[in-house]
């Protein structure tokens, strides 16, 4: 099933006329997920309230590596995109190599673009795709002291 669930870049246009045209709400948003947490289901879960299908784009390995550093990802794209494909909450999950999510959010054009609570909408470029298509940015708000640096962290104080 998870499989159905992960799709390429290149079948995303295919997989959004298809959406667009059951007339479903597209809910969109986007990050790393590199150690899956409970900070992250519930985001995930929360940003599936918005609308009908949840789409999660994933940062490649690379881009993680840019933003994160050379130690990032500890989990590679496959594992990460195959964990959230078996979410409830997630329904779809594709994988982008950008470092920004701007692109991805112009092919998508959704509903409603969801980010967490640690971003502020008007420091994001994709609001101001999202708004000029009619859509709605919703910053949901974070689980705090759950993210994977923390965890990372704790296992590094352990050792």
């Amino acid at each position: 099933m998870s499989e159905m669930k992960i799709i390429l870049r290149e079948n995303l246009a295919d997989l959004i006329n298809k959406i667009r045209n059951s007339k479903k709400k597209i809910v969109f948003t986007n990050g790393c997920f590199d150690i899956l947490h409970v900070g992250h289901t519930r985001y995930l879960k929360e940003a599936k309230s918005y609308g009908d299908l949840l789409i999660v784009g994933v940062n490649s390995d690379e881009s993680v590596r840019v933003l994160k550093g050379e130690t990032r990802p500890v989990n590679m794209v496959s594992d990460r995109v195959e964990v959230l494909a078996e979410l409830e909450s997630v329904d779809y999950v594709v994988v982008f190599d950008e470092l920004t999510a701007e692109k991805m959010v112009s092919e998508v054009l959704p509903d409603v673009y969801i980010k967490g609570g640690d971003y502020v909408i008007e420091d994001l470029p994709e609001a101001v795709i999202v708004a000029e298509n009619g859509g709605k940015t919703i910053i949901v708000p974070e689980v705090k002291g759950k993210s994977s640096s923390n965890i990372i962290q704790k296992i590094n104080e352990l050792r």
